[in-house]
């Protein structure tokens, strides 16, 4: 055989050749990540602007859509087919056997409809589009089956567009369009603005078309009202509790250790706080008990009343009463056994509310909230 080389048993004796190693490239350009965000930055511009000059050139649209005041948008079936399932089941519909199919989206302005289809093709739109045609844009979206049109029309209503005016009729398009969070957004808004909101035109206008939403409506803003009122109420029983229950420690503390001017060690400094902020109005109403003489009197002196059901109050939740230093505290005692049974009652229930405010690391000196029995 010409031209052939022949392998003699000496050369096939020996390992190939190994082959030559990869040539380096010249280039020298390095990827890093910066560098290829921004170039997928620019292609996802690109890609959109050409979705978008696609949509208003209709250069070889075979889609006609009527919209109201006979407004005609041209559109590709296969573009808007495959963004709504919706709009390609309404193209198979059409049985004329044109070079163009037909559609029909009314009940809404001709701009919306355009924004609405220009938003299928490229998911872009106008921030004036969006401020201007929200509403009919959510209602588009829900019923052509446009999910990601739908979220970003509920994220601008939540961010910017929704306010006291404008937020009936949107709470009731979340109603119809699916939108839960939407109308809960909305709702929260109509308990929180009520008074701004029962003025608006769009509250005027679901009072006489939807009745029963309306009804609806006042009676959660009733009961949210309430419950308000509820919440206030309970703070403020709570406040008023705890400083009770601190004006029962300042007492031990004034009596036991002595604080500014009162007790058996006196503060050489007065401007030196004792760590208790009732002490305060307790020595001065100790100082006026000290010195009034209308205290012995049933109903003279406010102050010296108040005084008395102070002690009392410490009376009856003191631990050890021969030991305690609080003045007329095992007077008290004695006075709790010769009360009514609806004083007493009514005691225990204070009690027990006041020793509830420390349920957890309370006194050494006073009774657990357990230990007060109705």
């Amino acid at each position: 055989m010409k031209n052939m080389d022949v392998i003699s048993p000496e050369n096939a004796s020996g390992p190939p050749s190994p082959p030559p190693p990869p040539v380096k490239s010249n280039s020298g350009t390095k990827w890093n990540k910066s560098t290829l965000q921004k170039c997928n930055i620019f292609a996802y511009k690109a890609t959109r602007d050409a979705w978008d000059r696609m949509f208003d050139e209709a250069h070889g649209a075979d889609v006609l859509i009527h919209t109201d005041d006979n407004g005609l948008i041209y559109a590709h079936s296969n573009v808007i087919g495959m963004a709504s399932d919706v709009i390609r089941g309404l193209m198979k519909q059409d049985k004329r056997n044109s070079r163009r199919k037909s559609i029909s989206i009314l009940g809404v302005p001709h701009d919306a409809v355009r924004v609405f289809i220009r938003f299928l093709y490229s998911s872009c739109y106008e921030k004036q589009d969006m401020e201007d045609f929200a509403m009919h844009l959510l209602v588009l979206s829900h019923v052509y089956v446009v999910p990601h049109l739908k979220r970003v029309c509920e994220s601008h209503f939540e961010n910017t567009l929704l306010n006291e005016e404008n937020v009936i009729d949107v709470f009731q398009l979340a109603l119809l369009c699916d939108a839960p969070r939407l109308g809960l957004l909305c709702h929260r808004m109509i308990l929180k603005s009520f008074e701004e909101v029962s003025t608006s035109q769009g509250w005027i206008a679901m009072k006489q078309s939807h009745p029963s939403l309306h009804k609806e409506l006042v009676r959660s803003v009733s009961y949210e009202l309430n419950s308000l009122k509820q919440r206030n109420r309970k703070q403020k029983e709570i406040q008023t509790y705890t400083q009770l229950y601190d004006a029962m420690e300042a007492f031990v503390h004034i009596c036991r250790d002595g604080c500014r001017e009162i007790g058996p060690t006196k503060i050489e400094n007065p401007h030196v706080s004792c760590g208790f902020q009732a002490c305060n109005g307790l020595e001065m109403l100790l100082k006026h008990l000290a010195v009034c003489k209308l205290r012995s009197i049933p109903g003279g002196c406010s102050r010296c009343k108040r005084m008395w059901q102070l002690l009392e109050l410490h009376s009856r939740i003191c631990v050890d009463s021969e030991q305690c230093k609080v003045p007329l505290c095992s007077s008290f005692k004695e006075r709790m056994k010769k009360q009514s049974r609806k004083d007493e009652k009514r005691w225990k229930l204070l009690v027990k509310n006041v020793l509830s405010t420390k349920k957890i690391g309370g006194s050494p000196f006073f009774l657990q909230a357990i230990d007060v029995t109705m």
